[in-house]
């Protein structure tokens, strides 16, 4: 197996609104990350990712971006970015940058030129056409509600849109605009950028004959996502895109990825196939959606949840490579979703961690992660402010006759937005994100959970990370050994072994506020045995075939025994 320096990485996501605010204004900006990359730093990790910095009207929070070699005015300019990776590599760490090329922001220069005539140079950068019989030319939805079909006045054609309406898709048929995105992405990686995380990438491909999708319900709009999601170029533009760009640069990849399967992932990460080093799938994050869909809450079940791990944990065995993941600025807070984040916020936060770092692949923290930050209740629909769940809220309490209460049930649950209420720094106004009015309204808890309090804590979910992260860069076999569940079975508790040589790690994670027993099985036998790490005091001594667990318990043993 190659060793390669992205899998043995640990990547901290920042999203820049969110961050920290160095002006004033409200709004997270590239100085104010520039402020706290000691912070980053002193946690251990080696890769920043940054959400979109680039130049956008905002309508998606940067995944519109009008201009890809500019800087969105709130954040900063180009000169404030260059300072912040300059800054970021004399620490040492690396900086991957977010690229957003299935759509752009119809102020895009590009798509201002496509919609003025049918005969524009620019007309077949994007995907227009002329309808069927006064309507849509299919029955597509966007990812954000209604029609994934806009009509354009000026020209009496539709353009496609799979998200809001103000993100036309690019046409990845046309070569040009395949030679667009490999020079911007040259530019980038010529300024010193370190890899990309790609947006829905595998929706770039779509079937050209954009036909219906099947719609047994008689709905108006259905996904159509089985004719854009791993279409049928996707591999060819992949592999382009890798010849003429990704290969001359030792930096790292990872495709955000909807819709894909084990085996599909093994393809789009196979080393000999030359596309990606990674892909971010979503099977364990629809594990608690209904049969609608994310809004339809479902209790988490643990049991689905290792089932689904372990799928791809050997799934990708020797075939690719995963992307650990449990948070991001698209998910619910962890600690709200598969923890406790009441009565044991800290024990549970501590326990997923130890998942995260223990599970095969490289492993992703997403901002505020590391301080337990959770989930938030805001009371009006007024306090949010992402696209996704505003027109959510409109579409089934206005149109579906909904009501407030319960619409506002799944967006306590699952709205985007609970990734994104500012970083709480400290327990001063705003959580020290901002000495003006923040875009968006901290998280009351600001004043119980901030940096300032658990970097004063040796005990805190700070420390446990950066001591998981000193295992992980001291011990290969958290890196390259064998993923083997044990107790499959087990309803409350996920256990599992790495493997490498004559050493096991055994990792015991209790997923219960119950105290369940933990019975080692006898395929696991051992001459010698070492504590790493536990989010409770343990004593040493205690034997391990047979453990009373406490609520959210995590240990992490090593064991070594004769070949």
């Amino acid at each position: 197996m190659s060793k390669p320096w992205w899998k043995e990485a640990v990547v901290y996501q920042i999203y820049p609104r969110s961050f920290n605010d160095s002006n004033g204004d409200g709004i997270g900006d590239l100085q104010g990350i520039i402020e706290k990359l000691d912070y980053v730093k002193e946690l251990g990790v080696d890769v920043i990712w940054l959400s979109p910095v680039y130049q956008s009207p905002n309508d998606d929070n940067g995944y519109d971006v009008s201009d890809y070699r500019d800087i969105m005015d709130e954040f900063g300019t180009l000169d404030d970015w260059e300072e912040l990776i300059e800054a970021i590599h004399s620490r040492g760490m690396k900086l991957v940058m977010d690229l957003v090329v299935n759509h752009t922001s119809d102020e895009h220069d590009w798509f201002m030129e496509s919609r003025k005539s049918k005969d524009n140079p620019y007309r077949n950068y994007y995907i227009w056409h002329p309808g069927k019989g006064g309507k849509e030319p299919n029955n597509w939805s966007s990812a954000f509600g209604g029609s994934a079909w806009a009509y354009d006045e000026q020209t009496g054609e539709y353009y496609l849109h799979l998200f809001s309406k103000k993100q036309p898709d690019l046409n990845w048929e046309n070569p040009e605009v395949r030679k667009e995105v490999y020079d911007m992405m040259t530019w980038w990686l010529d300024k010193g950028v370190d890899g990309f995380r790609m947006d829905v990438i595998n929706f770039i491909s779509k079937v050209p004959e954009l036909p219906d999708a099947p719609n047994p319900n008689g709905k108006r709009y259905v996904s159509g996502a089985e004719y854009y999601m791993n279409g049928p170029k996707i591999h060819d533009y992949l592999q382009e895109m890798n010849e003429r760009v990704l290969s001359k640069y030792d930096v790292m990849t990872v495709g955000e990825m909807p819709g894909v399967t084990v085996n599909e992932a093994q393809l789009y990460t196979s080393e000999d196939r030359r596309e990606l080093h990674m892909v971010f799938q979503f099977e364990h994050m629809e594990l608690d959606s209904g049969p609608g869909g994310k809004w339809d809450l479902k209790p988490f079940r643990m049991k689905d949840l290792k089932e689904n791990l372990t799928k791809w944990q050997k799934g990708l065995e020797n075939k690719g490579w995963n992307s650990v993941y449990f948070n991001n600025h698209d998910q619910p807070r962890m600690v709200s979703r598969f923890g406790n984040d009441r009565e044991y916020r800290e024990e549970s936060a501590k326990m997923l961690a130890t998942l995260s770092f223990t599970l095969k692949g490289t492993p992703y923290i997403y901002q505020g992660e590391e301080l337990g930050m959770t989930n938030v209740c805001f009371d009006s629909i007024d306090e949010y402010r992402d696209i996704e769940t505003l027109n959510m809220y409109k579409e089934q309490v206005e149109e579906e006759g909904k009501s407030p209460e319960q619409v506002m049930k799944s967006i306590y649950v699952k709205s985007r937005d609970n990734a994104r209420t500012p970083m709480q720094w400290d327990d001063s106004q705003h959580a020290g994100f901002t000495t003006g009015s923040p875009w968006m309204k901290v998280n009351p808890n600001y004043k119980e959970i901030n940096a300032k309090k658990v970097m004063e804590d040796s005990n805190s979910i700070f420390y446990y990370y950066q001591k998981l992260i000193r295992l992980r860069k001291e011990m290969p076999i958290f890196i390259y050994g064998t993923y083997d569940l044990i107790l499959p079975d087990h309803e409350e508790i996920y256990a599992f072994t790495r493997t490498e040589g004559n050493q096991k790690l055994l990792v015991i994670l209790n997923f219960s506020k119950n105290q369940p027993e933990f019975k080692l099985p006898d395929e696991v036998s051992f001459t010698h045995k070492e504590l790493l790490i536990s989010n409770y005091h343990v004593d040493v001594t205690e034997s391990i075939d047979s453990i009373q667990l406490r609520p959210y318990e995590a240990r992490v043993y090593k064991l070594k025994y004769d070949l």
